[in-house]
């Protein structure tokens, strides 16, 4: 099995061209980051200039991948951020099989991709994460979990996702510190404010149930 993630931009027609030309850049080079920061296979593309798609070989971590995204792009400054203009994205996890495999994932398809796109289609309100499985259980337990997230997250400054990014690219503290020009103290209050310790105990989770999902025998 695989994850395929469906993402599309929030409030992306509040951009102006420059702004829009910003975020693009800055997410197709965290998506070349991320195969090297996990190892694994990952892809992803972008399409029509306000959404992309992207398969994570290890379904474990597609949260984690996830949230690498939303903290890489959330941490833009533009001249103006203004109400509205704090990069953000919705995106749906889709974990099963895929069944047809081309040059591009946006020419792939199967049950990982159809989950993936149909949920992102259903999301609405303030959801900004979602995940479907074949398994109904799994899905009412992210359901929950991630709305919770969803919720902690709404409330985080850009600090707290500036730190959040190196974090999750696993960053020591002091290493972060020296990055930001900040002390240590800071960094780790930062981490606090964010409810860090909830969030990576979330992914350990994730991480924990989609592995034994998808490899039921291992």
């Amino acid at each position: 099995m695989n994850a395929v993630i469906t993402a599309d931009f929030i409030a992306s027609s509040a951009l102006d061209a420059q702004e829009l030309d910003l975020l693009l850049d800055v997410l197709s080079k965290e998506f070349k980051a991320l195969q090297d920061d996990h190892k694994v296979n990952i892809q992803f593309k972008i399409s029509r200039g306000d959404s992309f798609q992207g398969v994570v070989g290890d379904p474990g971590i597609a949260l984690k991948v996830l949230l690498q995204l939303k903290t890489a792009i959330a941490k833009i400054t533009f001249d103006d951020k203004s109400e509205g203009k704090t990069p953000d994205f919705r995106a749906a996890i889709g974990i099963g099989d895929i069944n047809l495999t081309r040059d591009s994932v946006l020419e792939s398809n199967g049950e990982a991709f159809q989950y993936s796109g149909r949920t992102l289609d259903q999301m609405k309100g303030d959801q900004r994460t979602a995940l479907t499985t074949g398994s109904d259980a799994i899905n009412q337990e992210f359901l929950v979990s991630l709305t919770l997230m969803d919720s902690v997250m709404s409330k985080w400054s850009a600090a707290s996702f500036e730190v959040a990014y190196y974090v999750l690219k696993n960053w020591k503290e002091v290493d972060i510190a020296k990055e930001l020009s900040i002390s240590q103290s800071a960094v780790n209050t930062r981490k606090k404010v964010a409810n860090w310790d909830a969030i990576k105990l979330l992914m350990d989770r994730f991480n924990t149930v989609i592995t034994s999902y998808t490899s039921p025998y291992e």
